[in-house]
């Protein structure tokens, strides 16, 4: 199906466009300097999530609506890497992961303006289904550092 946008539209699908590709950069940086496999694991799948966002908003900008991808990422099950020790690692890991938290939570923040703003149904319906992505993107990192001792 071939839509037209709105000016509107078409400058919150810019914005949507620069924080995907934030997101996409950030994760891969990520999970290059993560010390923790499971960390650097879990930051490259969700950075290839993040690449898959992106195309679809460029599939949108040119006018054609994708349905909704697949189901969305598994969630992972981690086993404790870090103990209670402040270890410069461990310090490490949990600043990757409260930077791609409060960045996850901008997104789907993002998101959830941009749902409200779009006259088509279809293409509301990929934004919810993206937005949902991103906020299990924020569970799973959640989970990660909870296990791992990193909230007080």
């Amino acid at each position: 199906m071939n839509m037209q946008l709105t000016q509107r539209e078409t400058d919150l699908l810019k914005d949507l466009k620069g924080q995907e590709k934030l997101c996409v950069d950030k994760y891969n940086k990520h999970a290059a300097a993560a010390v923790d496999g499971q960390l650097k694991g879990l930051f490259a799948s969700i950075a290839q999530t993040e690449q898959q966002h992106l195309d679809t908003l460029t599939q949108i900008e040119n006018g054609t609506v994708p349905q909704p991808a697949g189901g969305s990422q598994q969630q992972p099950t981690f086993t404790a890497t870090y103990n209670a020790v402040q270890t410069p690692d461990k310090q490490n890991d949990c600043y990757l992961c409260t930077d791609v938290l409060a960045m996850e939570k901008h997104a789907s923040h993002l998101y959830d303006t941009c749902i409200f703003e779009f006259q088509d149904e279809n293409t509301r319906n990929v934004l919810n289904h993206i937005q949902k992505e991103e906020q299990n993107h924020g569970k799973m990192i959640y989970d990660y550092m909870n296990t791992n001792g990193m909230y007080s």
